[in-house]
């Protein structure tokens, strides 16, 4: 009788832990839908809040590691012309800390720039999940690297140098 009681406690916790898991992916993807649905309706306020106070924001140009406050100026003026920028996922991939307060997550995004990768943190506090950090990436089709590279190099040569 003991085992089967284990048994069935172990299968209960189980499945609750996969709703409870579930549960959190479709949180964070709603969380992640929104951002980029405010980006497209230049909603600076939904954007921003959805973003924790000391996030980062990586970008698609060498030069583009921002903190939050730095990445409001950046964006500002697009959010102000009425519409930003407009991505949403073709897919995404969420994964959890052992915790469950930390999840990381990619995806790839249809945007202006064709398909680009978008990748980054979450914490959850306070029962809300909050970005913490943000990498935006153009996808390069290999069979194009090198023809990439000679355009990028004669602006990223100069950019090595200066940061050597």
């Amino acid at each position: 009788m003991q085992k089967l009681f284990i048994f069935l406690s172990l299968i209960i916790v189980s499945c609750s832990s996969t709703k409870d898991i579930t549960s959190e992916k479709n949180n964070i993807n709603q969380v992640l839908d929104n951002w980029h649905k405010a980006a497209a309706e230049a909603n600076f306020d939904n954007y921003f809040n959805a973003m924790a106070e000391e996030a980062i924001f990586i970008g698609t140009d060498a030069t583009e590691n921002w903190n939050k406050t730095e990445f409001k100026a950046f964006a500002k003026p697009y959010f102000d012309k009425g519409r930003a920028w407009s991505f949403t996922a073709l897919e995404r991939h969420i994964y959890f800390s052992k915790n469950g307060k930390t999840a990381w997550f990619d995806e790839l995004l249809n945007t202006q720039m064709k398909i680009c990768r978008g990748s980054g943190t979450l914490e959850k506090s306070n029962n809300e999940w909050k970005i913490k950090h943000y990498v935006l990436s153009m996808t390069i089709p290999n069979d194009n690297t090198n023809e990439v590279i000679k355009i990028k190099a004669p602006i990223e040569d100069a950019l090595i140098d200066k940061l050597k």
